[in-house]
């Protein structure tokens, strides 16, 4: 029978993610979703509001529903103890930041919705892991199936269904995931 009398807390910025997340979403059943809409969501932009602008960055804190925040933190959880093995917490961090404010930027720029949850950093993550082991002048094949997988999907379904689900943020943090793991490769 094997013991287990040590738990590591072995992925810092991911573990630390996942748990604020988690906080935010109990917060927000608590408040009927009132915690979200202030704090925790983009929606059109007022540049006289003050937390607009801190909502560029904590809307990835905020998910609409249980099965939100855990269909994203399945992938989170998932990928983002390796990225953040192979890359280093502060590079972690700095992506997760970075994808949060583009992807916040994006929708207040071309979109009337509010937006809110950690899918932007999913796909960046999908796209970043899948060129974790790149080589100098080389693209894996995993990372032209995984933007064909991934982005297409995504691509079609803006564009033929009508949901809540804001592909756009998928896409441009799919672009951020391969162009982090374009600047990271290159450092090699």
């Amino acid at each position: 029978m094997i013991v287990l009398n040590k738990i590591s807390y072995n992925s810092p910025v991911i573990l630390s993610f996942t748990v604020i997340s988690g906080l935010v979403l109990i917060l927000s059943i608590l408040t009927d979703g009132n915690v979200n809409k202030l704090f925790f969501s983009v929606y059109p932009f007022d540049l006289k509001n003050m937390l607009g602008y801190v909502r560029m960055f904590t809307h990835i804190l905020g998910h609409s529903s249980i099965e939100h925040y855990v269909g994203n933190f399945m992938f989170i959880l998932l990928l983002g103890p390796i990225l953040e093995e192979k890359y280093g917490s502060k590079n972690i961090f700095k992506m997760i930041v970075i994808t949060a404010f583009i992807t916040g930027l994006f929708s207040i720029a071309f979109f009337d919705v509010r937006l809110q949850g950690a899918s932007g950093i999913v796909f960046m993550f999908i796209l970043l892991v899948s060129v974790v082991n790149i080589e100098r002048g080389k693209i894996p094949l995993t990372f032209i199936l995984v933007v064909v997988f991934y982005l297409g999907e995504e691509i079609f379904n803006g564009l033929v269904k009508v949901d809540d689900i804001a592909q756009y943020t998928h896409i441009v943090g799919g672009i951020c995931g391969a162009y982090f793991g374009y600047l990271l490769g290159r450092r090699k």
